[in-house]
């Protein structure tokens, strides 16, 4: 399934790393506001397709575009600031910097983009207390839960008001009840914002989040679907398994 009207587009990109095809010929779109998860198994080539959606990397043959542009073309400068101006990232370990406070670390994208320090920690401190944690405000990475730590990560990841959240196994790092409070935020928080959701997991639980899931293997396209009755069931049930 394709959208008819994708804000994020792939054809036939593929992507080799030595002797190793990671991707071998994937085309697909997704939309403005869309949840897609993307799932397979280890090597199956689902995180070098998030990183060349992002822009991290760029395919060896095909093309990547991004709002109509081809974000694959740009150079390295060009797609540096595509990715801080339009897209947000959450990984599995949060990557947050330790030395910084929570509101410094979420402020330091949108000071990265030429946002004073001033009004980039108020933004910082609006967006801690939308998603409900603004007791951390001043607290270092190493002195919160992981839990805590990831929802500043998803607190960092919308402050600069992206059009699409890249998210790399954002709870794999977490117990199965603090991987669902934070699955629950970060996709309550990012349908609020209006972004599209591009999430890459080998869980089958975690993937029931979106509304659509792509299946890589052997570096293609295995299976894309709509999983719109997973997704409520997820909600419904709590993400009781």
């Amino acid at each position: 399934m394709n959208p008819q009207h994708p804000l994020l587009t792939t054809r036939d990109i593929t992507r080799s790393f030595g002797q190793v095809r990671a991707l071998a010929g994937v085309s697909l779109g997704i939309a403005a506001g869309e949840t897609v998860a993307i799932m397979g198994p280890s090597g199956s080539g689902k995180s070098t397709l998030l990183h060349c959606l992002s822009g991290v990397l760029t395919p060896d043959d095909g093309e990547v575009t991004f709002d109509g542009a081809p974000l694959s073309r740009l150079g390295d400068r060009d797609r540096s600031h595509v990715r801080l101006g339009q897209f947000g990232f959450v990984f599995q370990d949060n990557q947050l910097i330790p030395e910084l406070s929570a509101r410094e670390n979420v402020a330091l994208p949108l000071m990265l983009t030429g946002t004073s320090r001033g009004r980039a920690l108020k933004e910082a401190d609006g967006m801690l207390g939308r998603i409900g944690i603004p007791e951390l405000r001043t607290r270092r990475p190493g002195d919160m839960s992981g839990g805590q730590a990831q929802r500043v990560a998803i607190a960092r990841a919308l402050v600069g008001r992206p059009k699409v959240v890249f998210a790399d196994e954002p709870s794999g790092a977490l117990d199965q009840a603090t991987g669902h409070e934070v699955m629950q935020l970060l996709t309550t928080t990012v349908a609020m914002s209006g972004a599209s959701l591009v999430l890459v997991t080998h869980d089958p639980h975690v993937a029931r989040w979106c509304s659509r899931l792509i299946e890589i293997r052997d570096g293609l396209v295995h299976a894309d679907r709509v999983l719109a009755a997973g997704w409520d069931e997820a909600h419904a049930n709590g993400g009781a398994r």
